[in-house]
């Protein structure tokens, strides 16, 4: 694509991304959507003031909303893809697959491993066998609604918890270890304070952050992690939908 392509391609995008936002107060506003009974104006006084700010308010969020629509539309092909991999292997075809490549790896962690981590990759790996399977369930018999708050979730912790799981045994992989520290410390300092410090000081006092608390932590960032995922596509296909790129 050309420079301006692209540049034309974001033009569009941001034009298409205000009036779905004008659209949230007043109707028929996505032109191309409404281009037979044409685009509603304001006719009082009032609708227009009212039209006025919030259009300027719409300039607010379309600046802070447009990073996150070029994240749903690459989030939207590769979703694309599983979908597309998805109904040629099937259900089943999902869980074979995801059974391969994660018993894989805990045949790996068998050998690399002590008994306890080869204990734990193997349970994580049946959890992200599992989620995957439930992933690929989701994502073809439910609505918009399921497959954002079911599907997306149950596919990122398909993809992260072996992985983090056999960090915790494997000093080769210390960096997620880490990562996973500085992480737990960012919630403890910044995220539990004020009203949640008992919480903080419950999980500090009772929990050491080993083993299968950092795997819980990792479960409970996967989750939010796909419910986000799931928003930004929703807000792609709101702006472009699907049927445009085909």
């Amino acid at each position: 694509m050309s420079a301006g392509g692209l540049l034309q391609g974001i033009k569009i995008d941001i034009v298409r991304l205000h009036e779905t936002w004008m659209e949230l107060v007043f109707p028929r506003q996505r032109t191309a959507v409404h281009n037979v009974l044409g685009k509603w104006t304001p006719r009082t006084r009032g609708d227009r003031i009212k039209y006025r700010i919030w259009a300027a308010l719409g300039v607010l969020v379309v600046a802070l909303l447009y990073p996150l629509l070029v994240v749903g539309f690459a989030v939207r092909f590769n979703a694309k893809r599983f979908d597309s991999a998805t109904a040629r292997l099937g259900i089943i075809g999902v869980v074979l697959l995801a059974a391969v490549v994660w018993g894989g790896l805990t045949a790996l962690a068998r050998v690399r491993l002590s008994f306890d981590g080869f204990v734990a990759v193997g349970a994580a790996s049946a959890v992200a066998v599992a989620s995957a399977g439930l992933a690929a369930l989701f994502s073809r018999v439910g609505g918009r609604g399921t497959t954002v708050f079911f599907a997306y979730p149950f596919a990122m912790n398909a993809v992260f918890l072996p992985p983090v799981v056999a960090a915790l045994y494997d000093p080769s992989l210390g960096v997620i270890i880490e990562q996973s520290t500085q992480i737990a410390n960012f919630f403890r300092d910044s995220v539990f304070v004020g009203p949640l410090d008992p919480v903080s000081e419950y999980l500090s006092n009772n929990y050491d952050f080993e083993g299968v608390v950092v795997a819980l932590m990792w479960f409970a960032i996967a989750t939010p992690l796909g419910w986000f995922l799931g928003f930004v596509v929703t807000l792609a296909d709101a702006v472009r939908p699907r049927s445009d790129e085909e």
